[in-house]
């Protein structure tokens, strides 16, 4: 069947959404998803990222960790060669597997609960002896923690472990740091005191040697010989006082706990559920930062004996939040924001942006539930994700910040750009797309996985501090095939004669929708009999010119619960969904450097040059050389003679001459 004799149907469903007559059948209940998931279809049985472990400790780079990462290496160390190290690999193996169903099950806790649950199920099918094989192994994991699925839930308690992490380093530098100048500061008063009339009376003197041997003293007699020619105050009033009061300051800070290990109820906290709540926090706690930062400015000037009081009581006296710089935030806790999925649109959170652009320290977790939405204008217009797509695109239009978007699938893969956004100074904003909306057919894992896969949600980071320009700033990283429109992978089927074909497929925006049961109405699936040329896969459809693209019907290979091969095409709302979505991710491909318009147009413009310029220098050296050449020879024509009329049997006449000449 050629273009000419395609089923009018096919382009009607196309143009209209609405299927006609009996060759199109719809998709609801038949469980079809994109081809290239097929393999997929029994996630628990596959190795990959998940489920995840928080490691425990304060380590702030390394703070998760996969579980097949963490077997891998447990097996490396303590499986021996041979078949006993194999059978030991191949049990671990299965632990690993038994625990990673048991977690998508909705189970949890703690690393080494899970693992003793999952051996107990193997010794009771292998033997008790197996079980205490792989108990004794636990003990060789090289990190412990809570185990984690790729749930909905996941991203706040990864980010609010490794924010925990961060402060936690935050916190002992600070009180190493504040720790030392109160020891300080101590010492200049106690030195003071004890060089003082008060210092040298007899109970202090008695006070200040301790002991068992204070009876062996007469403290009234030391005090008169010591006594005599101390000053009253070793330090001048206003020093004194100065001092005293900076000390206090640094006492009463209630930013960190006074001991690593101390929980100190009296500490402020710095983990909220909205930016309403934060904002009035931060302008709460502002001027109580300003006179912590003075008092710990004085205490260093103070110590060092740099403290010039005609110089620096004016300065301090108009010191206030308004002189507070990066360095000195720095040195307190971020303020840590995860947004409710359901709360993106909550008045409390309506200043966002503003509070990433005023340089607040905050780090924000915004969540996407759903990136299939209707838009806002006009109606029965298929949009996608307007609000999540475009959210970290701002944060960047507005500079002085981190942005780090990606989905929850992706998120251990860019665990060190998440250290890395947490540890640096100022506002940073995470985007992350956390899974399939309710009733979706796809697990929350392969759900994320496909929208970063289809374009539907790239990830990318933007490090505004990192440098100049945005080679430096932007990074496209952990995105399949980021230098295509969309990734292509080799998709493996068998015909009806059962022989193996191969052929390129590729993920685009409409495979992802074609995921989500509700917009079943945007496909109709075309049977066998029905396949012609005038079906073209969407990612060829979309790079047609619009006269020729009008005459053919843009599909998705797909498979059913059977893992049966089908076509279903697409219609005109989708599809424009899907140009858009690549025209989104062409605009954050020229940030990455990839297919950039304007570096293709300079290469243009240079390549045209250097032509122009190799064709005027080559013209001169072509003319020279034909003039060096000599001519080639003229052939000159050979006079025509005039044919002489023999009689039959007479010789010609030079015959004949030559006869008579002999």
């Amino acid at each position: 069947m050629d273009m000419k004799s395609r089923p009018p149907e096919q382009q009607i469903f196309h143009l209209t959404g609405r299927r006609q007559g009996d060759s199109l059948r719809a998709i609801d209940g038949l469980g079809l998803r994109p081809a290239l998931l097929a393999p997929y279809r029994d996630l628990g049985a596959l190795r990959h990222d998940f489920p995840i472990v928080l490691v425990a400790g304060d380590d702030a780079t390394d703070f998760v960790r996969p579980l097949s990462s963490l077997v891998d290496e447990l097996l490396q160390d303590v499986a021996p060669r041979g078949v006993e190290g194999e059978r030991l690999r191949r049990h671990g193996l299965q632990l690993e597997r038994n625990i990673r169903r048991e977690v998508d099950a909705g189970a949890g806790g703690a690393l080494a609960e899970l693992w003793e649950t999952a051996a107990a199920g193997l010794g009771a099918r292998e033997g008790e002896a197996l079980e205490q094989v792989l108990n004794h192994a636990a003990g060789a994991l090289r990190a412990q923690g809570e185990v984690l699925g790729c749930t909905q839930q996941m991203p706040a308690r990864l980010l609010t472990h490794a924010w925990r992490a961060a402060r936690a380093a935050r916190a002992r530098q600070f009180r190493g740091e504040v720790g030392r100048l109160m020891l300080q500061l101590s010492d200049i008063l106690r030195a003071a005191f004890s060089h003082s009339q008060a210092g040298r009376q007899p109970a202090s003197l008695k006070a200040a040697l301790g002991g068992p041997h204070q009876d062996a003293f007469d403290f009234d007699a030391l005090s008169r010989i010591v006594g005599k020619g101390a000053p009253h105050d070793e330090l001048p009033p206003a020093r004194r006082a100065r001092l005293e009061h900076t000390l206090a300051v640094l006492q009463s800070q209630r930013f960190f706990a006074t001991h690593e290990d101390a929980v100190d109820e009296e500490s402020y906290g710095f983990e909220f559920d909205n930016c309403a709540a934060a904002i009035r926090a931060w302008r709460e706690r502002i001027d109580e930062v300003a006179a912590l930062v003075k008092a710990i400015s004085i205490a260093e000037l103070e110590v060092n004996g740099r403290y010039v009081e005609a110089e620096h009581n004016l300065l301090f006296a108009t010191f206030d939040a308004s002189a507070l710089s990066a360095d000195d935030l720095a040195r307190f806790p971020d303020y840590l924001i995860c947004i409710p999925r359901d709360r993106n649109d909550a008045p409390e959170n309506a200043g966002l942006l503003d509070m990433l652009s005023s340089g607040m320290p905050a780090k924000v977790l915004v969540q996407t539930a759903d990136l299939l939405e209707d838009t806002a204008i006009g109606s029965g217009h298929f949009a996608f994700g307007v609000r999540s797509a475009r959210l970290a695109t701002a944060a960047m239009g507005l500079g002085g910040m981190y942005v780090l978007q990606s989905t929850s699938s992706n998120l251990p893969a860019l665990h060190r750009q998440i250290a890395h956004a947490l540890e640096c100074r100022g506002p940073a904003l995470f985007s992350v797309y956390s899974g399939n909306a309710a009733g979706a057919a796809l697990p929350p894992y392969l759900g994320a996985a496909a929208a970063m896969q289809s374009r539907a949600f790239p990830a990318f980071t933007y490090d505004a501090a990192a440098g100049g320009n945005w080679a430096t700033r932007f990074s496209l990283q952990n995105n399949p095939q980021p230098e295509h429109d969309w990734p292509v992978e080799t998709l493996t089927w068998c015909d009806d004669a059962q022989q193996g074909i191969e052929q390129p497929c590729a993920f685009t925006f409409a495979d992802f929708v074609l995921c989500d049961p509700r917009y079943a109405g945007h496909f109709a699936l075309v049977p066998r009999a029905q396949w012609n040329a005038a079906m073209l896969p969407a990612s060829e459809w979309l790079i047609l010119d619009e006269s020729t693209a009008a005459q053919r019907v843009p599909y998705l290979l797909a498979v059913d619960a059977d893992d049966m091969l089908q076509r279903v095409i697409v219609d005109a709302k989708v599809m424009q969904g899907t140009r858009r979505c690549l025209l989104l991710w062409h605009r954050l491909q020229e940030h990455g450097g990839v297919h950039d318009s304007h570096a293709e147009r300079l290469l243009a413009r240079e390549k045209a040059a250097w032509a122009a310029a190799q064709q005027a220098v080559s013209a001169p050296r072509q003319r020279r050389w034909r003039r060096s050449q000599p001519a080639p020879p003229r052939l000159q024509p050979k006079p025509r003679q005039r044919a002489r009329a023999t009689k039959p049997g007479s010789r010609p006449r030079a015959a004949r001459a030559a006869t008579n000449a002999s």
